[in-house]
């Protein structure tokens, strides 16, 4: 888990991954079924 990060004037408590597409659009990794919060990526 991250700590919270300043940004600017904002504070981030989230990260968002995800892959870019053939537009570099992204793509957001996602579960294919309900998991617990708190879960690993691996």
């Amino acid at each position: 888990n991250f700590k919270p990060k300043q940004i600017g004037n904002l504070t981030s408590e989230v990260l968002v991954l995800g892959f870019p597409d053939d537009n570099n659009e992204p793509i957001l990794i996602s579960p294919d079924r309900d998991i617990k919060n708190g879960g690993k990526l691996f």
